[in-house]
Parts: structure tokens; C-alpha cells; sequence
């Protein structure tokens, strides 16, 4: 029997986080074989403020939420792999730690979130508006230089994900990755958690971050065509005014896809899908293991 929940994750270093009714669980399986669970009590700002609940608003916050809580548990997981003879912490960690005490590791998550999203803008929407400008000359409308400038992003993103899952521990999270999908898919089955029936199930998942992000790509060069195609400066302030724009509807469509059986969303869901072939790897039952682990923990169900 199918089971109607909302059950979300992520792959963390050699563990899984979820985020179920009960809170979020991250499970990691130690050097020593051990699996370690955490678990926070988390209510999303989507359900304290009507305002923030709102469809479209909901997905940005939704999207800077999970950031938040993907960094935190990553740098969790990361703790259990720490080279114990590392060397001196940095004069910016120093200073960091002298001036907000015991705050400062939230301060130095902070400023990693704010960088990476920096980053990410900057290759990913900046970027791919600046070299679109060199096609500028060949008498394109403004609409077809949004779509080169959206097929440049979507070239770029994809060669990301190709060339990072080459790297060894990578593919070890993308197998996590996997082993968090089959888990989900196995509990909304309403079959028996257990690693050998979790791993008869499928790895690609309509609600995978993967599906967002792709879907991102695309809603925004529908939405940037509509900007025209003005100055650098001003087509790189649309860029970032729109985004939340752009994650808001992408998050209504995902959440839609991931209920809908319709053909139309079975048809804007298999791109997503696909990719995901390049984002997740099939795991072994003692990776499923630690997934199952961290669902149950999030889900508050005991053995």
C-alpha cells in the first residue's frame, strides 16, 4: 500500500540526512563501521509565517532553507573524517573564533553559504550572459540570445556534474545519493525498510534536488526572454533579482511532478530523471543501511 508523505534528503559524506515528520536525522557510518545518528528538531519557516507559506515564496524560502541544513549536515558528516594532525587553523579562523566566541562556527558556515552562493551565481547565471554576449553580432532576436545564453548554463551545469562524478569520493556521495532515492521510494511503497528490499527499487526520483535545479535552467530561460536583451549590467541585475522568482515556480512545478501521474508531468519530469543517472550511483546494502537508518530516525519509527 502507497504511503501519501513528503520525506526529503540528501547525501552527506559516507551517510544520508532525511528530513521527515519527526525532524532531520543524518546518519554516517564512521571509519570504525560504526553508524552515528544525529537528529534536530526542525519546523520550516514555511509553516511559521502564512506569508512565507505562500506558493511561490515558499519555494525560495524552502530553497535557502535547505542550503542552510545542507551545508550544517555536511559539515557534520565531514567532522567524523577530520585528519586529526591537521594543521594550525588559518589567522581569518583565529580571528573569527577571538571575535564572536562561540558563534563563530555559525558566522564561518554562514560566510561559506554566502560564498558558494556567490560562486554559483557567478558561473552559472553570470557567466553564461557574458558569453553569450559574443553571439550578440550575429543579428539573433532577444529571445534567441536568452535561449543561447540558457543552453550555455545548461552545457555548463551538466559539465559540472559530469566532471565532479569523476572524482573517487564523490562517487562515493553519489552512491549515498542512490541509496537515499531507493530508501524513499521503498518507504512510500509501504514495503518493509530493510537494505535487500530497498535495493529492488529505483534510484532515479521525481522530487530529487537534481529535478530542481535542472528545472531551474529552464524556467529561467523562459522568464530572462522576457527581460530583453539591454546593457551587461542590466541583464546581469535581472539575472539575480529574478532568481527568486525563478526557484519559486520551479519549486511549485517539482512539488506538482512529484504528485501528479499525468502524462505532461511524466514528460517534464524525464530530463530531471536522466540526469540523475549522472548524480547518483547504485549503492550496496550497508550504504542502504545507513539510509534506512536516517529515515526511520526522521520518521520516529522504532524497530
Amino acid at each position: 500500500m502507497s504511503k501519501n508523505i513528503n520525506v526529503g534528503g540528501q547525501a552527506v559524506i559516507e551517510g544520508v540526512m532525511m528530513r521527515g515528520s519527526n525532524g532531520i536525522a543524518t546518519a554516517v557510518r564512521t571509519e570504525q563501521g560504526e553508524i552515528v545518528v544525529e537528529k534536530n528538531i526542525y519546523t520550516s519557516y514555511t509553516k511559521k509565517n502564512k506569508i512565507f507559506g505562500l506558493p511561490i515564496i515558499r519555494g525560495f524560502i524552502s530553497l535557502i532553507e535547505s542550503l542552510i541544513i545542507g551545508v550544517k549536515t555536511l559539515n557534520y558528516s565531514a567532522s567524523f573524517f577530520e585528519d586529526e594532525d591537521e594543521d594550525e587553523p588559518s589567522k581569518f579562523d583565529k580571528w573569527i573564533r577571538k571575535i564572536f566566541k562561540e558563534k563563530s562556527n555559525d558566522v564561518i558556515m554562514g560566510v561559506s553559504l554566502v560564498m558558494s552562493l556567490a560562486i554559483s551565481i557567478g558561473i552559472f547565471f553570470i557567466l553564461p550572459t557574458i558569453v553569450a554576449n559574443f553571439f550578440s553580432g550575429i543579428g539573433a532576436t532577444p529571445m534567441g540570445m536568452n535561449i543561447v545564453e540558457g543552453i550555455i548554463r545548461v552545457v555548463l551545469f551538466l559539465l559540472y556534474v559530469y566532471l565532479i562524478g569523476k572524482m573517487e569520493d564523490i562517487k562515493r556521495v553519489y552512491e549515498y545519493h542512490g541509496a537515499e532515492h531507493k530508501t524513499i521510494f521503498c518507504y512510500e511503497s509501504g514495503t518493509e525498510l530493510t537494505p535487500e528490499n530497498a535495493a529492488k527499487f529505483g534510484r532515479l526520483h521525481p522530487r530529487c534536488g537534481t529535478n530542481f535545479l535542472f528545472l531551474v535552467m529552464i524556467v529561467s530561460i523562459i522568464m530572462f526572454s522576457f527581460t530583453g536583451w539591454h546593457s551587461i549590467g542590466e541583464r546581469i541585475m535581472y539575472r539575480i533579482v529574478l532568481l527568486p522568482l525563478i526557484s519559486g515556480v520551479s519549486y511549485e512545478i517539482i512539488k506538482w511532478m512529484g504528485k501528479s501521474e499525468s502524462i505532461f508531468a511524466k514528460i517534464l519530469s524525464y530530463p530531471g530523471l536522466k540526469l540523475q543517472n549522472l548524480t547518483t550511483r547504485e549503492p550496496d546494502l550497508s550504504q542502504l543501511e545507513v539510509a534506512i537508518r536516517a529515515l526511520k530516525v526522521a520518521e520516529g519509527i522504532t524497530d
